[in-house]
C-alpha cells in the first residue's frame, strides 16, 4: 500500500506513518508539496496519503486544512506524534564546532534557547529531512541541520544532540485520508471532522453551536478558515465526538441546515490514542 506524505525520506511525516501502520506493507511516498499530494492521490499514483493539520505549540497547519475542504477526500484516521528535534552532523561532526544549522522556520524556532546557548547561527530552508539530506550531501563538519533521528537511518549523518526544543511537550496531529471509494468497510466512527458556512442573519454561528450542545455532541476543535473569493467571511471546521453513522449526529447535521449555506464531512474515523500526551 502506497501512503503519500510531504517532504523527502525521514521527515516527521513518514515517521508517522510507521507509527499509525507498522513498517510492513507499506512503502511510504514522498512528495515536494501538500499540492502534489492531493493530485498524486487524484491520479492514483498512492492509496492514502497522510498529513500534518496540527501542532500542539504553532497551532493549525492551514494549508491542509484549506485542501481537505478544497478536495472531495474522506479522513479514515488520526495519529498523534511527539516531535523530537535532533541536531544531525556529518560522521566526524562535534557539537562544540558547529556554527550553522539548517532547517524548516518552525523547528528552528522550536529550539531557540538550544541555538542560543551554543551559538549556532539558524539558517531557514524548505523542511527538516530535506536540510538533513543537505548536511550529508554538502559534507561540512561546522554545518547541521535540525531533523528526526529517522534521518540518520537515510543519510548516514549521527546525533550530535537529541531532544533540543524548547518545550518537551511539543505533539503534531496528522490526518490519514483516502479517495471515498476506498474508506475500508467496517470502519470503527469515533470521532467526526466537518466545515461549514453559516447563513447571514443575527445569531447563526450561536445558533449552529446550541445545536451541538442540544444534542449532547462534544466539540474538541472549532476553528474559522477565511473565504478567499468572498471576503471577510468564514468557513468553521469542527471536530466533534461521535460517528458520523450515529442518531444524534445524523439529526444535528439536520438541524444545522437551518442556520448553514453549506456542511461538507470531511471524514468520521477512530481515535488516535492520546495517553502519551499526558
Amino acid at each position: 500500500m502506497k501512503i503519500g506524505f510531504q517532504g523527502v525520506r525521514g521527515a516527521y511525516s513518514e515517521a508517522a506513518i510507521y507509527k499509525y501502520f507498522g513498517e510492513k506493507n507499506i512503502t511510504p511516498i514522498g512528495h515536494e508539496t501538500f499540492e502534489d499530494v492531493f493530485e498524486s492521490l487524484s491520479s492514483h499514483q498512492i492509496d492514502m496519503a497522510l498529513l500534518p493539520v496540527e501542532n500542539s505549540i504553532v497551532g493549525s497547519v492551514s494549508i491542509n486544512i484549506d485542501l481537505l475542504f478544497k478536495h472531495d477526500y474522506f479522513i479514515i484516521g488520526e495519529e498523534y506524534l511527539p516531535v523530537e528535534h535532533c541536531l544531525l552532523g556529518t560522521t566526524n561532526a562535534t557539537l562544540e564546532g558547529i556554527e550553522y544549522v539548517y532547517s524548516h522556520p518552525v523547528a528552528l524556532d522550536q529550539c531557540r534557547v538550544f541555538l542560543k546557548k551554543h551559538n549556532i547561527t539558524p539558517i531557514a530552508t524548505y523542511d527538516t529531512a530535506g536540510s538533513a539530506k543537505m548536511i550529508a550531501e554538502k559534507g561540512k563538519l561546522h554545518e547541521a541541520s535540525i531533523s528526526s533521528s529517522l534521518c540518520t537511518k537515510y543519510y548516514g549523518l549521527k546525533k550530535l544532540a537529541e531532544d533540543i526544543q524548547d518545550t518537551r511537550a511539543n505533539f503534531t496531529r496528522f490526518f490519514l485520508f483516502t479517495s471515498k471509494d476506498n474508506v475500508p468497510k467496517n470502519l470503527k466512527m469515533e470521532k467526526t471532522t466537518l466545515a461549514f458556512n453559516t447563513k447571514h442573519h443575527a445569531g447563526a454561528l450561536l445558533n449552529c453551536l446550541t445545536r451541538f450542545s442540544s444534542m449532547n455532541i462534544n466539540l474538541t476543535k472549532l476553528e474559522s478558515r477565511p473565504i478567499p473569493e468572498n471576503p471577510f467571511e468564514y468557513t468553521f471546521f469542527v471536530d466533534l465526538i461521535g460517528s458520523l453513522e450515529s442518531d444524534n449526529v445524523k439529526n444535528c447535521l439536520k438541524k444545522l441546515k437551518d442556520d448553514t449555506q453549506k456542511i461538507k464531512i470531511l471524514g468520521s474515523y477512530p481515535m488516535a490514542n492520546k495517553e502519551f500526551l499526558k
